[in-house]
Order: structure tokens, then C-alpha cells, then sequence
């Protein structure tokens, strides 16, 4: 893949999100050659879409221009569609030609799902490769065929899940995972964020209190199901973590059990994890199998990372391994990491790996 001019022609579905922020932070951060990019947010009877010239800052207020979504080197999808009948007619040509491309008919555009968008798109078959380059590049995956434009950038949960099985198996034969994830109010937006901070402040001055994005107190509480318009929301994000898993072990790894819970937090991610080895584990065996890029063992002595300590990094902290008293062959995983951050990181580094290509 060729750069047009100084860099690519890039375009974000969903810039202003959290996700969206991130990737646009990430992409500046690690000077990825960027000649225009483009915000796909307009509404579909805008027959213009704004462009930001990267050369300037990221903060650039961006003109109009009209350009074709199948001019686009990469489009990140950093949302799901706003309306429930499928994505914009903006955005429907280059997923579409993504989705068609084939060895005598490759697509130019690289489309990036970061949100599971296609998944809920109308007209438009999941068939993305599931991406974590960090990961490939220590342990052995299929790599995508020279043609292939249609990637999935993993949930985090499911990229962390993914990363702490494939490492331990290299050195340890593994008989079963079950993990407990802990997800931030961040996995729902900044609506979700405003409502926990105004249940913390009305609550504690004892007054009413929002329960829309909730639909329950989840201020110093946890919450199994959220209640109202929002029951099914933790269940399909299991479910998304679920699948995607499935998909990327393929087989090579016991599939990993796996239950989310809502916690009360802002940003960063937390897993429990339990782990069942065929004989005897050396602790110390354990983290050396863990430790590598992107993933961070504290040292013994060291106070157990957070979501607090996670904050801002894409990298995975992973406290030292705590062996099960009542099982000779399990011990415990507890790690955290950034979501919003992992996710974002991921998504370039599958683009730059493209590149790279």
C-alpha cells in the first residue's frame, strides 16, 4: 500500500467519540503519515465531508471538501451506525468494496472496525480478520492474505483474554480460563461517564439521582444486569467478547469461560482471571511466559496495578501470579489496562502493519 502524496487519505466514523478521540491522538502520537483525514459523522443528506489537514494539528478546524468515501486509503470505525437501517450512504461504498475484495478485484480502501459496527450494519457480512500485530508478531497466527481490506480492531477485554492464554501456552499446557471482567462506564460513551460522575455528587448530597444509561445506582455498587432500555447491553458486549475470542483462538487454546460485570469506574478495564494448567505451575515460569511487548508484570512486592494505574497507557499490567491453595494446578491473573487506549493503539498497528506490507 502507497501513500497518495505525503501520506494517506484517512477516515474516522465516529471522531468525536471517546474511541474515536483516542485513535485520532494515537494516529499524531506516532506521526502516522496522514495527508488528509476525514470525519464521517456528517449526516447522510450532507453532500460534503469535512477534511483535516494533519500537517497543521489535529485541532485544525476543517474545511469542506467534497471527496468520495472510495478515495480513502483506511477508514476506522470508531462508532456503531446512528441509525438502526445500516450504515451511511457515505460509508456504504467503501465497506462494500472492502467486503468484495479479492485477489482479481482488490479493494483500495483498508476498513478498521474498532466498535463491532459491521456487525450491526444492514447489508454488509462480517467477514473482517480479527488483528492483534503485537501479538502475531511473538506467537504463531495466520497472517492475512495480500488483498485482504476488512480487519477487526478486537474489544480490549478480548484482546487481553487473548494475549494471557496464547502467551501461558507456550510454555504450559493449559486445561481450562475462566475470566471476570469489570468494564468501565467509558464502554458507553461520554453520556455513560456524565451520569455515574452525577450519581456519585447526587447521591452523596442526598438527592435524586439519573439512572438512564444505568438504569440502576451503579455508584459504589456493582451491577450483574443493567436495568430499563439497557438490559441487553452487558449481555451483547459478553457476548461480542465471547465471540471474538472464539474466532481469534481458533481452536489453538482452551476457549476461555468469561462473565462481564459493570463496574463503577471511569475509564480502564479489570480481568480476574483463573487458570487451570495439565501439571504444577512455578509462579516465576508463569509471569516469563506472560512478559512482553505490551503486557507489564509487577514485581513482587509491588502493589497490585489498577485501573487507576492504567489509565493513559495501552500497555497491559498484570499482577504477580497468586497460585490457587486448593488447586495444585490453577492460579490467579488479576490485570488491568486502558480500553479506550488499548483499543485505539491496536487499531493503528494493525494500519501501520498494513503499511508495513
Amino acid at each position: 500500500m502507497k501513500p497518495t502524496g505525503q501520506g494517506f487519505q484517512v477516515g474516522v466514523a465516529g471522531a468525536s467519540s471517546l474511541l474515536g478521540q483516542e485513535l485520532l491522538r494515537v494516529l499524531n502520537e506516532r506521526a502516522f503519515p496522514v495527508s488528509r483525514l476525514l470525519n464521517f459523522e456528517a449526516e447522510a443528506e450532507e453532500p460534503d465531508l469535512p477534511i483535516l489537514d494533519l500537517s497543521t494539528s489535529l485541532d485544525t478546524e476543517p474545511a469542506n471538501e467534497g471527496v468520495s468515501a472510495t478515495e480513502l486509503d483506511f477508514l476506522f470505525l470508531a462508532n456503531r451506525p446512528r441509525s438502526s437501517s445500516g450504515q451511511s450512504p457515505l460509508l456504504g461504498p467503501a465497506l462494500e468494496a472492502a467486503r468484495l475484495s479479492a485477489p482479481d478485484r482488490p479493494a483500495h480502501c483498508a476498513v478498521i472496525d474498532m466498535a463491532d459496527a459491521l456487525g450491526e450494519s444492514a447489508g454488509v457480512t462480517p467477514a473482517a480478520i480479527s488483528r492483534i500485530p503485537f501479538l502475531e508478531r511473538t506467537t504463531q497466527s495466520a497472517q492475512p492474505g495480500p488483498h485482504a481490506r476488512l480487519f477487526t480492531s478486537m474489544h480490549p477485554a478480548a484482546i487481553v483474554l487473548s494475549v494471557l492464554v496464547l502467551r501461558l501456552a507456550t510454555r504450559l499446557p493449559l486445561k481450562s480460563v475462566v475470566a471476570q471482567i469489570f468494564s468501565p462506564v467509558s464502554e458507553m460513551g461520554s453520556r455513560a461517564i456524565d451520569e455515574l460522575q452525577k450519581q456519585t455528587t447526587n447521591l452523596l448530597s442526598f438527592q435524586p439521582f439519573p439512572q438512564k444509561m444505568f438504569g440502576a445506582q451503579l455508584t459504589f455498587n456493582l451491577l450483574a444486569h443493567l436495568g430499563g432500555k439497557r438490559d441487553s447491553d452487558l449481555a451483547a458486549r459478553e457476548c461480542r467478547i465471547h465471540n471474538q475470542v472464539r474466532h481469534y483462538l481458533a481452536g489453538r487454546v482452551p476457549l476461555p469461560a468469561l462473565k462481564v460485570t459493570q463496574a463503577p469506574v471511569f475509564y480502564s478495564l479489570a480481568l480476574s482471571v483463573y487458570v487451570e494448567a495439565a501439571q504444577a505451575v512455578v509462579p516465576e515460569a508463569a509471569e516469563a511466559a506472560l512478559a512482553g511487548e505490551h503486557l507489564r508484570v509487577r514485581r513482587r512486592g509491588e502493589p497490585a496495578p489498577s485501573p487507576v494505574d492504567a489509565a493513559g497507557s495501552g500497555d497491559i499490567l498484570v499482577d504477580n501470579i497468586t497460585p490457587d491453595p486448593a488447586h495444585p494446578n490453577g492460579f490467579w491473573i488479576w490485570a488491568a489496562v486502558d480500553n479506550i487506549r488499548l483499543a485505539a493503539e491496536n487499531a493503528v498497528e494493525i494500519a501501520q502493519s498494513l503499511v508495513k506490507r
